[in-house]
């Protein structure tokens, strides 16, 4: 699978309507064949920056650049981030997730 994690510092008077502002973006997103998952969180230690957390199939991040709705989350929301949001992408084996076996529970 193709793992992606994204900061985005969101400019604070868009920080608490910031899940609204992507929501179609999300739910476009979360549709598409391929995707895994995509999931958002918000820092607790800043709270105008949220981590995006998604997965594609090996195969399917191209659809999800080159889609409409990708596109449109290129032109519109720019206009609430000061900057332009940091990235990290690496393929990993599986498509799931593992439990962390450092810590166990029961």
């Amino acid at each position: 699978m193709i793992f992606i994690c994204v900061k985005w510092k969101v400019k604070p008077e868009h920080a608490e309507a910031w899940p609204e502002i992507t929501r179609e973006f999300t739910e476009a997103t979360r549709a598409e064949p391929g995707n895994l998952f995509f999931e958002w969180s918000r820092s607790l230690d800043d709270p105008d920056t949220y981590v995006l957390i998604e997965a594609f199939k090996d195969d399917a991040a191209e659809a999800h650049v080159t889609s409409e709705h990708f596109r449109k989350a290129q032109a519109d929301l720019p206009a609430y981030l000061p900057e332009t949001p940091k990235v990290r992408n690496v393929r990993m084996d599986g498509d799931h997730w593992d439990e962390l076996g450092e810590f166990r529970v029961g």
